[in-house]
């Protein structure tokens, strides 16, 4: 009697010990998947588009919710260090876009390939690298993903290829992507994104003539976020249909704040390029919360207001949440779960960036090349040289 008196009170003890939220979490009965409407997307040369309806799982839901969450706080943390001068440089956070890099995702698979501009944070995480990494990068130290030599336009992962600076210049080089996915007869894709303030170079539409000619699995995605650094699509564009600006390659419009219209339409796309049928088009329309990048304070050119109407009727993660919730595929409190540990893995990454050391100025010739024999390489003047090691 007295043993199950003392099993009794091992296994309530150990109750007691829990948070509450989680004992009423692990106690509720959850749907484990949901049906919803989703915005119709605007086609062009194309007779059917992605469907209306999607059915989203509890396990996908909770997962996009997380990453979503991420890139959101790691954004946030990075606005913090670069104002701290922890983060020094081109800065170019994406806050309010998450629905992109993470539906993007969703929608594709890992072996595929996406390649972007300058505002990379979210798509190097959602390609698989760590917080950890993609902070330390930003603060220039040795466990950066590009070993601290990249900062925050020049990160790389497997199979995905920046994080471009020059203005454009990602494009051509994903069109190329993708004809190497041909020609190794791979079922592949690329995703070639690139923002509105890009849309209008010469470059774009000479990859896109060629992607066409040569039947390329080629996803053009225009990110609209409605300003070109500071000057508003409308300003800078005769015609604003970025979804129709490919001519003779079909595309769709998409809305870029809500994840599940995303997901949707990229795998839309995605099913078009592998059937053989040649490149299509994205357009997603979407808004960034901070400036084009840390030195514009993004409020010159756009009101407060219109800023917090977006957050208040459009945010991704709040769409994604009530969403969530309201179709019984979990609670706030497990949410609120999810953001408390997200805080914490950003925290403790952000503690690595900042005591992580600087690469020794020896190796600022390493890593030219991924398989060559060490060489050196000639400095500011002649007589500097630094080994290189692959």
């Amino acid at each position: 009697m007295r043993k199950m008196l003392a099993a009794v009170s091992r296994v309530l003890s150990g109750v007691a010990q829990k948070p509450a939220s989680r004992v009423l979490v692990a106690s509720r009965n959850f749907a484990n998947d949901a049906t919803f409407e989703i915005k119709k997307c605007d086609l062009h040369r194309l007779e059917e588009g992605p469907p209306v309806t999607t059915v989203l799982t509890r396990e996908d839901g909770l997962r996009y919710y997380r990453m979503m969450q991420t890139v959101r706080r790691m954004e946030l943390k990075a606005d913090q260090l670069y104002k701290q001068k922890i983060i020094r440089g081109f800065c170019h956070l994406c806050d309010g876009q998450e629905a992109c890099c993470v539906g993007l995702e969703a929608g594709i698979n890992p072996t595929d390939h996406l390649i972007t501009a300058y505002r990379a944070h979210g798509f190097t995480f959602t390609r698989g690298l760590s917080v950890r990494e993609i902070l330390a990068e930003l603060t220039g130290r040795r466990g950066g993903c590009a070993k601290g030599k990249g900062g925050s336009m020049h990160m790389y992962a497997k199979n995905f290829y920046g994080g471009n600076g020059i203005v454009g210049a990602q494009v051509p080089l994903g069109a190329g992507i993708a004809l190497a996915c041909k020609y190794n007869g791979k079922d592949e894709v690329c995703l070639t994104l690139y923002g509105d303030g890009a849309a209008n170079q010469g470059q774009i539409f000479e990859a896109y003539n060629m992607a066409a000619l040569w039947k390329l699995p080629c996803i053009f995605i225009c990110e609209n976020n409605r300003y070109g650094m500071g000057t508003s699509v409308e300003r800078a564009a005769a015609s604003t249909d970025y979804y129709k600006r490919g001519d003779f390659i079909p595309g769709l419009r998409v809305d870029g704040m809500d994840i599940l219209c995303v997901r949707e339409a990229t795998r839309f796309a995605a099913a078009y390029c592998r059937s053989g049928k040649g490149p299509i088009l994205m357009e997603l329309q979407t808004y960034r919360y901070h400036g084009h990048s840390m030195s514009d304070p993004g409020v010159s050119y756009r009101t407060r207001e219109e800023i917090q109407e977006v957050r208040s009727k459009s945010d991704p993660i709040m769409l994604l949440k009530d969403r969530m919730v309201n179709s019984n595929l979990a609670s706030v409190e497990e949410l609120k779960e999810i953001d408390v540990e997200v805080r914490k893995e950003i925290e403790d990454a952000a503690q690595f960036a900042t005591a992580d050391p600087e690469p020794p100025l020896e190796e600022l010739g390493y890593h030219i090349y991924s398989s060559d024999p060490p060489f050196e390489v000639r400095g500011a003047n002649q007589w500097i040289k630094f080994k290189s090691i692959s």
